[in-house]
């Protein structure tokens, strides 16, 4: 199901401040008392079911529970055992784009919770260490939502009837309620990176490549609107630079390419149309055809970095910038 593995950066150095150990990717820095325990609130049912504009949600009760390192992976494993057999996997990565923070990876289709719990038990240094991602899953029936995010703090959202089992679950691990749990999100903090780079040893996972296999077997979607350009604050952006990455698969399963394009487009729709016409145009080995490409990542540059990447004079950069365009492309 999952291969490769990934390795934490032995460079790294960890932050223990008062026997509480932080993520290796996200640490304070500034002086802090940390405080491990979890607080507790009641959300209403919120959505609009009916008039179709979003599913949902019940009543629920939330929890927000911090830890330190050395524990999180455990707790995070009494937790998924609340979950039914199949879930929606969820990834958030705090990705390269320029307007927008958070690339939020979520799937449409139920996944056997198997395949959670197999990657996150092979690339658990990315999941529990890296401060660049947030993972989690949640189900609708029961409605169950378990998310750590990018500071490796676990939020927990489900109904009436399975909050003693969540209290269960924190008590086990001598977790109470208290005023207000402190990890590295309460104060000024960094984030980073964590995994070793492949280098020389190429049968080591990086980020990028963890992050594909995910996509791939979570069947994992972008979870924006594909047919606006728009950035944090709801703003529209028009066109746009940006940089892509994609990878052609044909039927033979060691022949794949991967491509970078530079290209301006005013969605993520238009974005993925000029991907395909550039792609046609890349030959297959053994004058076969590609049978698959998949958009790896599309990234958003400011104009005056994208223009410095394009490297062609000013006037055809104006000209692309509004009417949208691929400017140039290379094989990988």
């Amino acid at each position: 199901m999952f291969t490769g593995r990934c390795e934490i950066d032995p460079a790294l150095q960890r932050l223990v401040v008062e026997g509480f150990e932080f993520p290796l990717g996200v640490y304070p820095v500034v002086s802090m008392e940390p405080c491990a325990g979890y607080v507790m609130g009641f959300e209403p049912a919120d959505g609009n079911d009916t008039e179709g504009e979003w599913e949902e949600w019940p009543d629920r009760y939330v929890f927000d529970i911090v830890v330190p390192e050395n524990r999180i992976a455990s707790v995070c494993r009494s937790l998924f055992t609340l979950l039914p057999g199949r879930v929606y996997p969820i990834l958030d990565i705090l990705g390269h784009d320029a307007f927008r923070e958070i690339d939020p990876y979520i799937s449409y289709c139920l996944v056997g919770l198997d395949h959670l719990t197999d990657a996150v038990q092979r690339y658990s240094a990315f999941f529990f260490e890296d401060g660049m991602c947030g993972f989690g899953a949640m189900c609708d029936d029961p409605f169950i939502y378990i998310f750590v995010d990018e500071h490796k703090i676990i939020t927990v959202r489900v109904q009436e009837q399975d909050k003693e089992r969540v209290e269960r679950v924190l008590q086990a691990y001598d977790l109470s309620l208290v005023d207000e749990p402190m990890g590295a999100d309460a104060v000024m903090h960094e984030h980073r990176s964590v995994l070793r780079t492949p280098g020389d040893q190429p049968r080591l996972l990086g980020v990028d490549q963890v992050i594909e296999k995910l996509r791939t077997n979570w069947h994992l979607t972008l979870n924006i609107d594909i047919e606006t350009n728009l950035d944090d604050d709801a703003n529209e952006l028009g066109v746009t630079g940006w940089r892509c990455f994609a990878r052609l698969f044909n039927d033979d399963p060691n022949q794949h390419q991967l491509v970078e394009i530079l290209l301006t487009a005013d969605s993520l729709h238009h974005l993925e149309d000029l991907v395909f016409e550039v792609t046609d145009q890349i030959p297959a080995p053994d004058d076969k055809s590609w049978d698959e490409i998949v958009i790896l990542s599309a990234d958003r540059l400011e104009t005056a970095d994208f223009l410095r990447e394009c490297k062609t004079d000013s006037n055809p950069e104006k000209v692309a910038m509004k009417t949208g365009k691929v400017i140039k492309y290379k094989l990988l």
